[in-house]
């Protein structure tokens, strides 16, 4: 029995003896794990603590890291002159809005006739067309209505009426912007007139010739109308300027837009061409005198 158990049986004990013995020195050497205090509530607590920790260090990473590239263009927008922001013009209305009405003066008339002209005449032909002080009546000072300023200018306009006799001439002639103003302002003219037949000068629905007719017909003493068709009718000799004395610009009244008369573009070239077909010559020569209302 002892031959089945082999002759190296007791070096196979003293193996396994021995392993067992290294294995004892090596759990020995290792440092004993500590023991496992903090609850699993805790534990969790300072596992997020670190996450957050490690999510802003690596954000505030990210921050500070810049490309090359990036530099460049710093540097560049650094370099660039800044564009400096374009004002807004001031419109007429703006300005208008914020201050307060003032009334026309035969200088605002003048002023604009020299600027209009500057670059359009000679010298001795804006000479001959400047409009002198003698050639106005008194202005509106905003205090009067259409009517009692008409009665200040012409104060003796029921004999100027009766000796009026000429056909396609009239002797009052009123100047305004539109053809809505033009009904308003002969509305307003009723206390004034008198008997005095007053005929409207637009365009709106009426042809030239048709107005030329009505002239033509019988005796007006008052024509009300926008420069514009004024100008085709002297220009169609269907009217003219033998009886007139009297000029009265709208000078003050204001649209929407808060735009006088020669503030709107078109009807300021029209306003030039009326008052250069024989308007200006006649109150130079002190035949005809000019009202600003």
């Amino acid at each position: 029995m002892g031959d089945d158990l082999g002759d190296e049986w007791w070096a196979n004990q003293a193996n396994s003896d021995a392993s067992e013995v290294e294995e004892e020195t090596e759990q020995e050497k290792l440092p004993a794990a500590k023991p496992n205090t903090q609850t699993k509530p805790e534990k969790r607590k300072r596992i997020e603590e670190k996450t957050v920790k490690a999510k802003k260090k690596k954000k505030n990473e990210q921050k500070e890291v810049v490309t090359p590239q990036k530099k460049e263009t710093e540097d560049e927008k650094s370099e660039k002159p800044k564009r400096k922001r374009k004002k807004k013009k001031k419109t007429i209305t703006d300005v208008l809005a914020s201050s307060e009405p003032k009334p026309g003066c035969p200088a605002d008339l003048q002023n604009l006739v020299a600027q209009y002209f500057s670059d359009k005449r000679s010298v001795i032909e804006q000479e001959e067309l400047k409009l002198h002080d003698s050639c106005f009546l008194s202005s509106n000072d905003l205090t009067h209505s259409f009517s009692s300023y008409l009665k200040q200018i012409c104060p003796k306009w029921s004999k100027i009426q009766k000796q009026h006799t000429d056909k396609s001439s009239v002797v009052l002639l009123i100047v305004c912007s539109s053809a809505l103003r033009t009904i308003e302002l002969i509305k307003q003219l009723t206390a004034f007139k008198g008997e005095a037949k007053a005929l409207k000068l637009f365009a709106k629905h009426i042809k030239v010739e048709e107005q030329v007719k009505l002239l033509q017909k019988g005796i007006t003493h008052i024509g009300v109308g926008t420069p514009g068709r004024i100008s085709a009718l002297i220009e169609n000799d269907g009217l003219n300027l033998q009886a007139l004395r009297y000029l009265v610009l709208d000078w003050n009244w204001r649209d929407q837009k808060l735009r006088r008369m020669v503030d709107i573009p078109e009807i300021k070239l029209d306003f030039f061409k009326l008052l250069e077909s024989g308007i200006l010559s006649s109150c130079k020569e002190d035949k005809v005198k000019i009202g600003l209302f």
